[in-house]
């Protein structure tokens, strides 16, 4: 029986309340209308109980901010009353949000999410009522297209031609975007006319794919639909409605679940970041339902692109495609590692580590913000990568301000706007601090506000002070990464304690704390070599979590290099003949040849290596000159 959707918006809006529904266990958990089915050992805080402190994260959250402000609304919302009909007379933005953009409006989702993180983040009100306005013009095209909840800035007729198999540009994809974009308004800001507008979308594509047989789902399946099975599933969380879980299942793929439930990896050829967001629907089906076959699916994917696929940026894929297992080597080009694909990633790591509390998931996260997605902004411009290349002597190519919006522009908006998310987590009886980074923490349930200060990477101790204790007992579960291999120091309000943990773990500190108490812990960083899962003589270098890359100079890079229209526009652009990718080192240990250079921290020099000295420094430092990462050595 159809649930008729005035009837279904009065029950839900009447038992709602203003605050929002998690998208991982323990967000909001007092409001779910659909409690986690599973055993949570690690919940999330909430991105609004984390503050940060001044840091290269703030000034990218900062500038991320400052972009998503300055663009013009009427021109992000042209498309779509073009679409409904409706008079516009804004200027339209270009590249992929162009009105000959089958993908079209998938721009307008991203925005609404980037909103709502950086409202939770900042707790300004700007990006609030921006977000607001916008949810409120979407509310009005909906009305105006009046198709049943249909709501995009194309006409439906490419969901049409999607389901007859035709060729298209992945309509689902961005409807997915956009009822994602609508949800975290709801849930982050509070929006419930945003929660009105969606729930009408769910409606909509329920009754579109109600009818459609096995086979036409598979057919309709073949073209990439981005995480609809996450926002079906989170709506499902708030809604309770049975008619969102089966949106959710009609997308279930078999061509790509099924080998994986049987851990298989099959994962050689299919384009990556079509798949890392079914894996996030499956995680959060599993979270919601107990199904242990999508804990499986997602479980077994993780850890084969991880243990398999992924670069030491913690990225993923050749020109957008996985490969053949341990294969680095033979896939050095110039578009390695979509930005997108590492955004997902960190996504679906966010759930696996709540079921498990597990170090390698946190680790995982660590190298990927820091070496991925800091590096992907460009620190003037606040522009973004598409590819992180690694094709020695190239350079990252960034988005333009209003004429390329890319999928990975898109995800950018929320990368930076979300850094809190990561940092923190608990379960019933302590913290765990699983990154590194200046922030302050709130955890209102126990009273208690921890604070976090450190310098690192550039410094290897990070200082956490007890600003609020509260009354209860809580432990500090303190991440102890993998590569912390020269040991740890922590001393609690200057007399240093016993470390009986090992690299891999969490170091547990428990005792009743009191406001003004401080915990200092060092984990000494070393230089060590990242080879390639398939050629040990080619050898990243990173120090601590940190991939290190070569300075290249800026020959022949002229204007408008290093920003781009498209994302591949200088794919086959010259590389100067004087690139260094290959070190004699002779046998010599990694310190013999490669030293630190005096007053400047994480950057270090070549020693008799090559025909001239070569800087290395943090690949998220490089900006706007070539680089090298990976290294032939002889």
């Amino acid at each position: 029986m159809r649930h008729p959707i005035l009837a279904r918006l009065f029950l839900l809006l009447f038992f709602a309340v203003p605050t929002a529904f998690a998208q991982y266990p323990g967000q909001f958990a007092s409001e779910q209308t659909i409690k986690p089915q599973i055993q949570v050992k690690a919940y999330s805080f909430d991105l609004k109980d984390v503050r940060l402190l001044d840091s290269r994260f703030k000034e990218n959250m900062d500038r991320d901010g400052a972009w998503l402000l300055s663009i013009n609304n009427d021109r992000l919302l042209h498309s779509w009353r073009v679409n409904a009909g409706m008079e516009t007379h804004a200027r339209p933005l270009g590249g992929w949000e162009g009105l000959d953009v089958e993908l079209r409006g998938h721009t307008v989702g991203h925005v609404l999410s980037g909103l709502a993180m950086m409202y939770a983040s900042t707790g300004d009100e700007a990006y609030k009522k921006k977000g607001d306005s916008l949810v409120t013009a979407l509310a009005e095209i909906q009305q105006v297209l009046n198709q049943g909840g249909y709501l995009s800035a194309f006409p439906q007729n490419l969901v049409n031609r999607v389901i007859d198999g035709a060729p298209v540009w992945a309509p689902w994809y961005t409807l997915h975007k956009i009822m994602a974009g609508l949800i975290d308004m709801y849930q982050y800001a509070g929006n419930k006319e945003a929660l009105d507008v969606v729930v009408k979308m769910g409606d909509w594509a329920y009754h579109k794919l109600e009818n459609l047989s096995p086979q036409q789902l598979a057919t309709m399946e073949r073209n990439e639909f981005g995480g609809m099975i996450e926002a079906a599933y989170n709506l499902y969380g708030i809604t309770g409605n049975e008619h969102d879980k089966k949106l959710a299942e009609f997308f279930y793929n078999h061509k790509m679940f099924d080998p994986l439930s049987r851990k298989e990896d099959s994962l050689a050829h299919f384009h990556a970041n079509t798949q890392i967001p079914k894996m996030i629907g499956e995680a959060r089906g599993y979270e919601l339902t107990g199904d242990e076959n999508a804990k499986t699916i997602a479980d077994f994917f993780w850890h084969t692109v991880i243990d398999h696929h992924t670069y030491p940026t913690g990225g993923n894929s050749d020109y957008e495609f996985f490969f053949e297992p341990d294969q680095i080597s033979k896939h050095i080009s110039n578009a390695t590692t979509e930005s997108c694909n590492t955004y997902n990633m960190l996504k679906l790591t966010r759930h696996l580590f709540t079921w498990t509390a597990d170090v390698k998931c946190a680790d995982y996260y660590e190298r990927a913000l820091y070496n991925h997605i800091l590096g992907s902004q460009d620190p003037q411009s606040g522009m973004v990568t598409y590819f992180l290349s690694y094709t020695p002597g190239t350079f990252k190519t960034y988005s333009t301000k209003d004429s390329s919006f890319w999928c990975c522009v898109g995800t950018g908006f929320e990368n930076h706007s979300k850094y809190g998310e990561g940092i923190y987590y608990h379960d019933a009886n302590g913290i765990f601090v699983n990154l590194f980074i200046p922030s302050e923490l709130t955890w209102k349930e126990k009273g208690f506000t921890l604070v976090q200060q450190t310098r690192f990477p550039e410094e290897a101790t990070t200082h956490l002070r007890i600003k609020e204790a509260g009354d209860a007992k809580v432990s500090l579960y303190l991440r102890y990464p993998s590569w912390a291999t020269s040991g740890a120091v922590v001393a609690i309000n200057g007399k240093r304690v016993r470390v009986s943990q090992d690299p891999d773990s969490y170091i547990v500190l428990e005792r009743k704390w009191k406001g003004g108490d401080e915990i200092d812990v060092t984990y000494p960083m070393s230089l060590r070599l990242v080879p390639t899962n398939d050629n040990p003589s080619m050898a990243a270098v990173a120090f601590g979590p940190i991939v290190l890359a070569g300075e290249m100079g800026t020959e022949g890079m002229t204007p408008p290099i290093p920003f781009a229209k498209d994302q591949l526009d200088y794919k086959d652009y010259p590389i100067p003949g004087n690139i260094i990718s290959a070190l004699d080192v002779k046998g010599r240990k990694l310190n013999d040849w490669l030293v630190p250079v005096s007053g400047e921290p994480l950057a270090f020099k070549t020693v008799g290596a090559a025909s001239r000295e070569i800087t290395l420094k943090p690949y998220y430092e490089i900006s706007r000159e070539r680089y090298v990462i990976y290294w032939n050595l002889q």
